[in-house]
């Protein structure tokens, strides 16, 4: 039985739907459950994703416009 206590209601494109049903069934859980492990693993992404931006925080800033100038300079455009 699934620890999940909180409800909310998702809307799908059927294809998603149904494609989610047919995992959930192969894999013996819930469509919550499923939902739920996606959620975790996106709000996982997103930490890793802010730890390297912190980690990068002192690195020097380039612009756009110099790096292709930078680019150019090198031949490599």
């Amino acid at each position: 039985m699934s620890t999940l206590s909180k409800r909310s209601t998702v809307y799908f494109e059927p294809a998603i739907h149904n494609a989610l049903k047919l995992r959930a069934a192969s894999s013996d859980t819930s469509i919550s459950e499923l939902i739920d492990e996606a959620v975790r693993l996106l709000m996982k992404e997103d930490q890793e994703d802010l730890a390297a931006v912190r980690q990068r925080v002192k690195e020097p800033e380039i612009s756009y416009e110099d790096l292709l100038n930078s680019l150019e300079a090198d031949g490599k455009i």
